[in-house]
């Protein structure tokens, strides 16, 4: 994805974050070609699929050629994860290198499925519609099955915020590493001043509200590395 510098910027952000973006792409659903901002029912449960995987403590290129498989396999909505079933699911999970959760993850992803066509239609802009606040929001994810923690819930509620008008999650610890380390606040600050704060600079930096997604993806990507050993780029420095 190619960053090009926008009409308005902070000048004193302009650099870290169009280094950081053109460094670290944006949001994990645009990598995986999920189209978010039309809110297409379809496109929301990919993501919803996607997060799902990514939840689990696995490496984030398995979960992606995991994610593909069941794209090439057609499977991207609840009806079609029962009508495959349990054997077929771990099958899928298998060709993508989830094997050390296969077993587990089919039976996850039934249970999830079941419950959303149950209560929603299959349609997670139901649920949408049905919560009453952010955290209602959070709490049905998470209620749709019990394979579904506040890790896979914020992770599919991150990309969400701007497009889903209560998708309000946390801002992730690890972007709040990459914030620091790149020097974009000061460290120790609560973490909802700490995403209002990355809001406003992203917003100063001309770009929309509904694209803060791709700022925060791409520093939980650079929080992953510092994390990990393995940060790179001008941000990296401590």
């Amino acid at each position: 994805m190619s960053w090009e510098t926008p009409n308005k910027l902070c000048e004193s952000d302009q650099p870290t974050i169009l280094a950081l973006l053109a460094e670290q792409g944006g949001s994990y659903a645009a990598v995986l070609g999920i189209e978010l901002d039309g809110l297409r029912p379809e496109e929301v449960y990919k993501w919803f699929l996607a997060a799902v995987l990514f939840g689990a403590r696995i490496s984030e290129r398995l979960a992606t050629r995991t994610w593909r498989e069941f794209e090439r396999s057609g499977v991207l909505t609840a009806q079609r994860m029962l009508d495959t079933g349990w054997e077929g699911l771990v099958r899928i999970l298998d060709r993508g290198g989830y094997t050390r959760y296969d077993y587990k993850t089919a039976t996850k992803l039934l249970e999830i499925n079941r419950t959303l066509l149950a209560d929603y239609g299959g349609n997670l802009n139901a649920l949408h519609a049905a919560a009453t606040d952010s955290v209602d929001l959070e709490r049905r994810v998470m209620a749709l099955g019990k394979g579904i923690g506040p890790t896979t819930a914020g992770i599919f509620l991150r990309e969400l915020r701007g497009r889903w008008t209560k998708a309000a999650p946390p801002l992730s610890p690890l972007a709040a590493i990459a914030a620091h380390e790149l020097g974009l606040q000061a460290g120790g600050i609560p973490p909802d001043e700490a995403l209002a704060l990355l809001q406003r600079q992203w917003q100063q930096a001309g770009m929309a509200e509904s694209s803060f997604g791709d700022f925060e993806a791409a520093l939980v990507r650079a929080g992953l590395q510092r994390r990990r050993g393995r940060a790179r780029g001008p941000w990296s420095q401590a």
